[in-house]
Formats: C-alpha cells, structure tokens, sequence
C-alpha cells in the first residue's frame, strides 16, 4: 500500500490546558476580547450613543421653532440646554455605579428607554413646563450611554486597545451631530415640529431591539439574558463608601486639571452645536438654513479632524498639552471679540469660517 492510501493515524489528543491556551490565542473566540463578536457588540453600543448624540443636539437646529412653539425669550430657552446639561452631569457617577452593579446592556437599555420617553414629551409639548421636564429625562437617559459603550469597549476589546476605542467611541458619536445638523433641520423645516421629534423617538425603540436581542455585556455573558435578574454576585460585594473615592480623586492634580481644562475648552462649540448656533447664524447674521447648518455642519467634520491632530500631538509629546489648551483658549476668545466688536451688522464670512475652525479646535485639545 503507498503512503498516499495509507490509514490515517488517530488524532493526538490535546490535554486540556493546551485548548485553553489555543483558545485564548484565537481573536474573538468565546470567553476572550477582541475579534467580530467584539465589533458587534461596540457597533451596537454606539449606535445607542450615536441616537443619544442626536437627541442631545436635536434642540441646536430647533431653537427658532421652540420659542415660537412655547412663546418664549431667550432666557427661557437656554434653560432647556442648561437643565438638559446639569442632568446629564449629575448623573455621571450614579450611572457609573449602575453600570458596575447591573452591566452596560440594562443601563444602555434603561437609557433607550428614558432617551424615547423624553423626546416623545418633548415631540408632543405645547408648554414650556412639560417640555422642560420632557429635556431633564432626556438628558438622564444621554448620560448612561457613554459610560456605558466604554465599559462594553473595555471588556470586548484587550486592554491595549482601550484608548483607541474609547477615541473611535467618541469619533464615531459626532455623526449624531452631523445627523441634527444636516437631516433633522431640513425634516424638521418641511415635517413639522411633532412628527420630527416623535421619529426621531422611535427610532430609540429599534435600537433598543437590537440591545435586547443581540447585545452581550461579556464575551462570557449568556445570549439575551433577561433584564430583571438579580445583580452579579461580585456587583453586589462591600465595596469603599462613595464619598472617600470622591475626595482621594479631588486631591489629586490631574483630576482637577482635567476638569477645568474640559469645562473651559468645551464651553463655545458645546453652546454653539446645543443652542445657540442657528439662532445666531440665521436671526443674528442673516444666514439662510442651508448655510446655517452647513457652517454648523463644519464645526463637527473639523473637531473630527482636530481629534486625531491633537491625539497625536499629545501622544508624541505630552508636555505639549497645556500650552496647546492655553492656545486654544486665547484664540476662541480672541476670534469671538473680533466677531462681536465687527462694525455693521453682518459679519464677512471668511470670518464665520474661522470661527468655525477656532471652535471646532475647542471640542479636542483635551
């Protein structure tokens, strides 16, 4: 008999521990980060933060049409992004014991649910109070989404590649703005008030589908785990008083730091892309709607363009970060003095254009 007909010889078995270790070596493999399932579940994720995003800037393009829908002045309708803001800061570090209790696919879940309950309210409002109250839910449900897609981006993916998914996480959110900018203007203009938002409202109920159906906390997580069980064993542990893990992390430099160089630098791009933007632009410079969200529309592709500058910048060399955000700091007050001291009453456009860039620069130097 020739070799090539010869009996095949019986597989060597494999002890155990060597299939562990193989398995740990392939990506994606069940009970290990990283690989398709990884992308699935981060790609789910998002998309909850990419429909918060829109929800958040969703009053941005509507604030012509809100103080007519609700017969108000410019003092009441900047309660509406203040409220929505203090909410969703508020609720940041309850959210993120939430997520270490009950695991990012309830929060996500019970963020849809809040985020299509608010925007619903606020679809079918004819009075500044329950539209008022309509934005504080909305913006309690925006505030479990981001925490929630960087926990599943930190268990699906290896520990090396935190950073950089937490960066995309952020990139990829800014297509939520874009989305404000440049679809719901233009529906919200020919649709009408309540059909734009109630849509946009249920949108977060196919979201939350694919939450429910497809979405895994863990690699190890059982497939379409009921929302209502008992906590995890290790979630439910004594863990240190919430008010000690506040101050040891005030003491420290860096925290503090950051802080104020967020509060700072997010501050004009955030009341501009939030607010104030089109008002300004179409009420203040006369600006058609077209052109309006097309410059707003700017601020968001630049800040994506800046974001992966100054990443590297800062990665390359740090200690080029604070004179960075000091930079960026003087130069958006400084255009802005310019914009607002400008005789007549239209300011030139190539200057709306620098302003554009400067406050794109304000959203990434952090």
């Amino acid at each position: 008999m020739s070799a090539d007909s010869a009996p095949p010889l019986p597989p060597t078995p494999i002890p155990e521990a060597g299939r562990a270790r193989h398995a740990a070596r392939r990506p994606g493999a069940a009970g290990t980060p990283g690989g398709r399932r990884a992308w699935l579940a981060w790609g789910i994720g998002v998309s909850v933060y990419v429909l918060a995003v829109v929800h958040r800037t969703s009053l941005g393009v509507a604030g012509i049409a809100a103080a007519t829908r609700f017969g108000i002045g410019a003092s009441a309708l900047s309660t509406f992004a203040i409220l929505q803001v203090l909410v969703y800061a508020g609720m940041q570090v309850p959210v993120g014991l939430l997520v270490d209790r009950f695991g990012p696919r309830r929060v996500l879940s019970c963020g849809l649910l809040l985020l299509t309950a608010g925007q619903l309210g606020f679809a079918f409002a004819t009075a500044f109070t329950p539209a008022l109250c309509s934005r504080a839910v909305l913006g309690c449900g925006d505030a479990m989404t981001f925490v929630s897609v960087l926990r599943l981006g930190a268990r699906w993916f290896p520990a090396r590649r935190n950073p950089f998914i937490a960066q995309l996480t952020g990139l990829v959110g800014t297509v939520g703005n874009l989305v404000s900018t440049l679809v719901l203007s233009q529906i919200l203009h020919s649709a009408g008030w309540t059909p734009t938002f109630a849509t946009t409202a249920l949108l977060g109920l196919l979201v939350l589908a694919a939450v429910l159906l497809f979405l895994r906390d863990t690699p190890d997580s059982p497939p379409r785990a009921p929302l209502l069980r008992a906590a995890e064993p290790a979630a439910l542990a004594p863990r240190r008083p919430l008010l000690p893990q506040i101050r040891d992390a005030w003491r420290e430099p860096g925290t503090r730091l950051g802080l104020w160089v967020h509060f700072t630098t997010a501050f004009p791009a955030s009341a501009f892309l939030l607010l104030w933007g089109m008002p300004f632009l179409m009420e203040g410079q006369g600006e058609s709607r077209a052109t309006a969200a097309g410059l707003l529309s700017l601020i968001i592709v630049f800040s994506m363009g800046f974001a992966l500058l100054f990443g590297q910048l800062n990665s390359r060399h740090p200690g080029v970060r604070t004179p960075l955000v000091f930079a960026v700091v003087v130069g958006t007050g400084g255009v802005w003095g310019l914009v607002l001291a400008w005789p007549g009453p239209r300011v030139p456009m190539w200057l709306l254009l620098v302003l554009v860039v400067v406050m794109a620069a304000t959203a990434r130097p952090r």
